[in-house]
């Protein structure tokens, strides 16, 4: 079973900046859609951002549109979520996984605090 393993997190202020990377082991990764997933303290977690297998193709939770960019390069296994003028209501753990069906093991996240 594949292990993902995201890092990138901190504490930022408002309209300020992150990337997020998450790096997969296993041969599997070119072949998936891949998606980052938030979970803020007492809600569900949900997708804010996923591209298709080559890159092509991206989609966007509306509250993130505009503001975040993912990308992968599958010559490393990793995918990225660059995040720019963040917002108190971005704070959340940020998780990576395939998509629509979560076939990893889901990693530990990484934390992203923004600060009003």
């Amino acid at each position: 079973q594949v292990q993902v393993v995201e890092s990138g997190g901190g504490l930022v202020q408002t309209g300020g900046s992150l990337r997020l990377s998450c790096a997969a082991s296993g041969r599997t990764f070119s072949s998936y859609t891949m998606g980052w997933f938030r979970q803020a303290p007492g809600k569900e977690r949900v997708l804010v951002a996923q591209i298709n297998w080559s890159g092509g193709r991206t989609s966007y939770a509306d509250s993130v549109k505009g503001r975040f960019t993912i990308s992968r390069d599958n010559a490393k296994n990793t995918v990225y979520l660059q995040m720019n003028s963040l917002k108190p209501e971005d704070t959340a753990v940020y998780y990576c996984n395939t998509n629509p069906s979560q076939n990893y093991y889901w990693g530990q996240g990484t934390q992203v605090t923004v600060s009003s």
